[in-house]
């Protein structure tokens, strides 16, 4: 959940947990190869992937699967990864607060979508890794963030994307696609201080969709954000395709979150024709030679930065 505030120097994120709440130490790992070779064929990548330990290796794999493997669906599932975070009142609250969505909607989806790709595509103890943390640490340090909702929003970030790509990808994901994207998410969380990450994958997506059941509750900051968050990906498209776009999303996202939201529910027409269309460019890019460049964040498309990375550092961004 990455909040642009006013310039300001803050020293660490004001997260706010329990006493008890247990602090872990961050751990090292082994960068990400910048020059990986993929084997042969079309599933060269997942023979590189099943060589690669999910615990240690992390790094690697999650880079090559949102780099190389599944840039698109990578990104389209962060979108509603975090599109799904707005529907806890509290954290909606805190971003109409900011004035961010109402004001600046397209230049906060940059930050946050640059951000994390920087964290992927070089590693989060890398140079500009470890400047983006420190950028996202200082935005969220404006505010005392509850701890339940910076480990929720990090659990989507781990989950939303296997969901997505299970479903819609152009192939099934490894096992050790799925774990390396715990292992990931979970280091960077310790880097930014949140307390308490479940310590095995089942465990933190049973906090997951525990957190959900219990916290998806409509709100008008819900609606207010959701809203903004609609309209943003609606300026994407020419004028008068907004209102299919807004179909679209209602009919891929699922009931509890049109409840917290107060939209209506999507077609089941709508959602038969959305996921045919997504089903239909997952069987063309089956069909293409896999990726031999990474496009994590080489090839980020924004509004805000023009020409990303290119005269750009992490530091630059949410400024």
């Amino acid at each position: 959940m990455t909040t642009t505030p006013p310039r300001s120097r803050s020293r660490k994120p004001a997260v706010v947990a329990s006493p008890e709440a247990k602090t872990e130490k961050a751990s090292t790992f082994p960068p990400p190869n910048r020059d990986p070779r993929a084997k042969l064929g079309r599933n060269g990548w997942v023979e590189v992937i099943e060589t690669l330990d999910p615990v240690t290796r992390h790094q690697d794999i999650v880079r090559i699967t949102a780099g190389y493997e599944f840039p698109w669906d990578y990104q389209r599932s962060l979108e509603f990864a975090l599109f799904r975070t707005y529907c806890v009142p509290t954290i909606s609250e805190l971003l109409a607060r900011t004035g961010e969505f109402e004001h600046r909607p397209q230049k906060r989806y940059d930050d946050t979508a640059l951000l994390m790709a920087e964290l992927i595509e070089h590693g989060y103890d890398a140079e500009r890794g470890r400047e983006s943390l420190r950028n996202i640490n200082r935005m969220h340090g404006k505010y005392s963030i509850d701890n339940d909702d910076m480990l929720y929003v990090l659990s989507t970030f781990v989950y939303d994307p296997l969901d997505w790509i299970d479903k819609y990808g152009w192939r099934r994901l490894h096992p050790n696609e799925r774990l390396a994207s715990y292992y990931f998410y979970r280091q960077v969380g310790i880097r930014m201080g949140i307390k308490d990450i479940p310590e095995t994958f089942q465990d933190f997506h049973r906090f997951k969709l525990e957190y959900e059941r219990t916290h998806f509750v409509y709100s008008d900051d819900n609606h207010r954000i959701g809203t903004y968050t609609l309209n943003l990906f609606k300026s994407w498209y020419p004028a008068s395709l907004g209102p299919a776009v807004e179909k679209v999303v209602y009919s891929l996202i699922d009931d509890r979150m049109a409840s917290a939201f107060g939209f209506p529910k999507g077609s089941a027409r709508m959602r038969a024709i959305a996921e045919s269309a997504l089903r239909a460019r997952s069987a063309l890019v089956r069909r293409l030679p896999k990726r031999r460049i990474s496009v994590a964040s080489g090839n980020a498309k924004n509004r805000t930065y023009p020409g990303y990375p290119l005269g750009y550092r992490p530091k630059d961004l949410g400024v």
